[in-house]
C-alpha cells in the first residue's frame, strides 16, 4: 500500500498477465539471441551450439545486420542481453507483486528500447547500407516488432502514478 491507496492483486489486473508472459519471453531471447550477438560469437550453420545455429537460421537470408554485426550493433545487442535481460526479471517481479516503484524504470526502459530498436535498428534494417538491410521484411518484423510494440504498451500501462492501484 502506497499513499493510502491499496494496490490491486494480480488476479484483478488480468492484462498484466500478458506483460508478464511477454517479458518472460524477452528474458529468454535476451540471453539466447542478444547476448550471442553482443559477444560477437560468429554465427555458423554447423556450429555445435544449438542457439548459435538458431541465430544463424534467423540471420541468414533475413537479417545480415545480425549475421555480421558491426561494433555499434554488438553494443546495442549487448545492452539488450546484459542490461535489459536482467531488467525484465525485475519488471516481472514488480508486475507480479504490484510494485509501483517500477514505474519510472519501466518508462525509461520503454523509451530507450523504442528509440534504439524502433528508430536506429529498424532504420538501418530498412534504409541503411545495402549489406545490412533485412532480406525478409515479414520474418524480420515478426521477430522484432514485439520489441517496439510491447514496450509502448508498457509505457501506456505506466502512464499514471501508482499503476497498480487501478485496472487498465
Amino acid at each position: 500500500m502506497e499513499h493510502g491507496t491499496p494496490n490491486l492483486p494480480l488476479s484483478q489486473r488480468k492484462a498484466d498477465y500478458f506483460l508478464i508472459l511477454i517479458f518472460a519471453v524477452f528474458v529468454f531471447t535476451s540471453i539466447v539471441s542478444d547476448a550471442i550477438t553482443g559477444m560477437a560469437i560468429p554465427l555458423r550453420p554447423d556450429d555445435p551450439n544449438f542457439w548459435v545455429r538458431g541465430n544463424y537460421w534467423y540471420a541468414h537470408n533475413c537479417d545480415p545486420l545480425i549475421l555480421t554485426p558491426p561494433v555499434w550493433m554488438q553494443f546495442v545487442a549487448g545492452l539488450s542481453g546484459f542490461v535489459y535481460g536482467p531488467f525484465y526479471l525485475l519488471l516481472i517481479f514488480a508486475l507480479v507483486r504490484g510494485k509501483n516503484w517500477i514505474r519510472l524504470p519501466a518508462v525509461m526502459y520503454a523509451t530507450c528500447i523504442s528509440v534504439l530498436t524502433g528508430i536506429v535498428v529498424f532504420g538501418v534494417e530498412f534504409f541503411g547500407e545495402p549489406e545490412w538491410r533485412c532480406q525478409d521484411p515479414a520474418k524480420f518484423l515478426s521477430f522484432n516488432l514485439p520489441y517496439v510494440i510491447v514496450p509502448l504498451i508498457l509505457l501506456l500501462r505506466m502512464r499514471k502514478p501508482m499503476p497498480f492501484t487501478r485496472k487498465w
